[in-house]
């Protein structure tokens, strides 16, 4: 048995924790492969706090490592605001352990002089963002791992702003956590004073925000009976989503009765995320029952909306996050022109490695596009640094996520379900279908295409060959991709987007990350990036086509699906 990793247990095993964690070691020790991943390496605290399995060690989600990264958070929140009374919100979601969790990070915060602001129950993500600015405190956490399987959980940490931590503060925050070598400079024991209980009212005000984003209160009143199957996956979105859709003015909303109850072992899906089609059974089965007209379905921490519309032959099709997306760019922006709302000085936002529609649709409605590194914590910097010259209207990424306003700064799906049923009543008032209208899209800025294909790589061992994968593609590119030559390299680990035709390089104005795309002569973008959160290598493929008209769809529909297929072969993923 490798020595460190014995001593590493061993001293776990010599410190003040709890006999039943103790006796969990011992059990580990009997096992080199469990042992080796519960304590070869720190769980890392990274710029979006910790995420992982959940059990003993050092490289687990238990009440030391939360209270470790805790500690060095208050620790961290104390030197900035050193005169003044240091305040925190904490929310949670239905994963086990997660109520736990946020009682440690209460106690621990409390214990540090810090008053805390705590929910009395789960809560979505994006209430937790929006409750900082609310009650103006200077940091936040949400214990929830999205939509990780559920062995997992994880601990997110937001700044004052209502943000997830971005530069300084990220790496300000990791250095202190860093400094936590030992439980025992943990202060566990809670000063109950510093602790208050938060709901009702926060909801309310939440609540109020979101019905402000109408654009179409006539549409939302004449479909108000617009048949909305929702299901909250077992998470925090039950507690929200459906109150909201009430509040904006939709009276048939039908929730998933088998889904509703909060539980963290997610007992009818594999995955409790929105992006799986299985995750969207029961809701789709309940639909096909109703004869909905739409289809929503969140992860645990409701911050992430997956869709299912009626296509032209009446079968419910599930869109995906860009498409999804591109549709509420489409329709923001379009009413905000028939409203003659536009000043000049909007702009939306993507990630790099979202949808390129997104910047033809807001190049035609003469908007700035911005496009960020992945991530909602740097679209919402953006936002900050743009205060007072700009305004945001909407944004978005691939991975189901979208922020309507900026009352709240990271992805919010509660307000984004309110939004997608009010565009899906618009576009029924004007005669058609939320499909209909994509294609509409599609024949108006062309046919963009997108999939994902990501592979696990779990462990160490996993880890390694990641790296070796990035590395590869780093030192030897594909020439082509699906017969297109490539033109463009942008590697934004070095911080270089290089011309494949003529050399030239020239220097990005983006924090390093490690992401790779190449740019074909047809338009094609392929991204390539490790998961900050999941032992995953992600792979994004993007691809267009001119789209003359809806009859054309199915056809361009499956020549588009073969160029991926050829993509896949090239990068040699199958």
């Amino acid at each position: 048995m490798n020595q460190e990793i014995l001593t590493k247990a061993e001293s776990w095993l010599n410190s003040n924790i709890d006999e039943p964690s103790k006796e969990e070691i011992r059990s580990l020790m009997s096992n080199e492969e469990s042992l080796t991943d519960a304590f070869y390496k720190e769980l890392e605290f990274g710029t979006g706090g910790l995420r992982g399995i959940m059990g003993i060690g050092s490289n687990r989600m238990n009440k030391y490592t939360v209270g470790m990264a805790t500690q060095g958070l208050a620790n961290y929140l104390l030197k900035c605001f050193p005169d003044e009374q240091v305040t925190v919100a904490i929310a949670y979601d239905s994963r086990n352990n997660s109520r736990f969790f946020a009682e440690t990070t209460a106690a621990v915060f409390s214990s540090n002089a810090i008053k805390v602001y705590l929910f009395d129950d789960l809560r979505p993500t994006p209430e937790l963002s929006f409750t900082i600015r609310h009650l103006g405190c200077k940091s936040g956490v949400v214990l929830t791992a999205s939509h990780n399987p559920k062995e997992y959980n994880g601990y997110k940490a937001y700044w004052d702003d209502g943000a997830q931590l971005v530069p300084p503060h990220d790496k300000n925050v990791i250095e202190e956590v860093k400094k936590i070598e030992s439980i025992s400079q943990v202060k566990f024991d809670a000063n109950h004073d510093l602790i208050e209980s938060i709901g009702e009212s926060v909801d309310n005000a939440y609540l109020e925000e979101i019905k402000k984003l109408a654009l179409s209160p006539d549409a939302v009143s004449a479909q108000k009976d617009l048949k909305i199957v929702f299901s909250p996956i077992h998470g925090s979105g039950g507690k929200l989503v459906a109150p909201s859709l009430k509040e904006y003015g939709f009276t048939n909303v039908t929730v998933v009765e088998e889904q509703a109850q909060p539980d963290g072992n997610f007992p009818t899906v594999v995955y409790p995320n929105p992006e799986e089609k299985e995750a969207l059974t029961m809701a789709l089965k309940k639909a096909e029952e109703i004869n909905a007209d739409l289809v929503m379905a969140t992860d645990p921490d409701a911050d992430r909306v997956g869709i299912a519309v009626k296509n032209s032959e009446g079968q419910f099709q599930l869109l995906n996050g860009n498409q999804t997306g591109s549709l509420l760019i489409y329709y923001v922006l379009e009413r905000w022109k028939e409203r003659n709302q536009f000043q000049g000085n909007e702009f939306v936002v993507k990630t790099i490695v979202t949808t390129e529609l997104i910047q033809k649709i807001a190049d035609h409605y003469e908007v700035d596009c911005y496009s960020t590194l992945t991530g909602f914590k740097y679209i919402a910097s953006l936002i900050k640094a743009l205060e007072g010259q700009k305004k945001y209207i909407a944004g978005g990424e691939e991975s189901y996520g979208y922020m309507i306003s900026d009352f709240v700064r990271d992805k919010d799906a509660v307000s984004s379900c309110a939004m997608i049923a009010e565009m899906c009543a618009y576009a029924k008032t004007k005669g058609i279908s939320l499909y209909e209208m994509m294609l509409d899209m599609y024949v108006k800025f062309g046919f963009y295409k997108e999939t994902l294909i990501s592979i696990t790589k779990k462990g160490k061992q996993g880890a390694e060959e990641i790296v070796a994968m990035m590395s590869g593609f780093r030192s030897d590119p594909p020439k082509s991709f699906a017969g297109s030559p490539l033109v463009k390299v942008i590697d934004y680990q070095s911080g270089i987007s290089k011309d494949v035709i003529s050399g030239a390089e020239e220097q990005l104005d983006y924090d390093k990350s490690n992401v790779l795309q190449f740019f074909t002569e047809d338009g094609y973008k392929i991204s390539a990036r490790p998961s900050g959160t999941e032992p995953k290598i992600k792979f994004y493929i993007s691809v267009n086509k001119p789209l003359s008209d809806t009859e054309q769809y199915k056809e361009v529909d499956q020549n588009l699906n073969q160029i991926i297929d050829n993509i896949k072969t090239d990068l040699q993923l199958g």
